[in-house]
């Protein structure tokens, strides 16, 4: 008797689940960092308010809280905005890439399996989940074995990182 077959259930989570928290390039060490969203919100001398963002580096003990609307890890050149994302990799059908460690096991798990269920979509009318976005090279079951090495290779670039 075969073993059963390795199963995914759509959890309806979106990017925006995922988003508060990243891990970064480091602005000063170029090592793995953490950039989060923050439930604070300031205002400016406009009365305009905004997230607090945090950035914190263990490396090389970097800490920045942005309050305003420019980034405060900004380098010459570099666009406004969330520092780069660590968790990326280029394969040969596209980019694949993560906010943080979470996400990626998500991804891992959709890709990994052999069965993939889909969330009713009526009970709640959301009907594009994060895993219903993915790009259809990282669906597909003939690129199984590049993406779930590119995304192994990610995972051990945080702890040696």
């Amino acid at each position: 008797m075969s073993p059963a077959p390795v199963r995914f259930r759509d959890t309806r989570r979106t990017a925006y689940d995922f988003s508060g928290s990243a891990l970064v390039r480091c602005p000063r060490c170029d090592r793995v960092a953490h950039f989060e969203r923050r439930h604070g919100r300031t205002a400016d001398a406009r009365g305009r308010t905004y997230p607090e963002r945090r950035l914190v580096c263990r490396s090389c003990g970097l800490s920045r809280i942005d309050t305003g609307p420019h980034c405060a890890t900004r380098r010459p050149g570099q666009r406004c905005g969330r520092p780069a994302l660590w968790l990326r990799a280029e394969t040969r059908h596209g980019e694949l890439w993560a906010y943080n460690l979470e996400h990626l096991d998500l991804i891992r798990r959709f890709v990994a399996a052999e069965l993939r269920e889909r969330a009713p979509w009526y009970d709640t009318g959301q009907k594009m989940t994060l895993v219903a976005r993915l790009p259809a090279w990282i669906k597909g079951a003939k690129n199984r074995a590049e993406v779930l090495s590119a995304i192994d290779r990610l995972r051990a670039s945080v702890t040696t990182g």
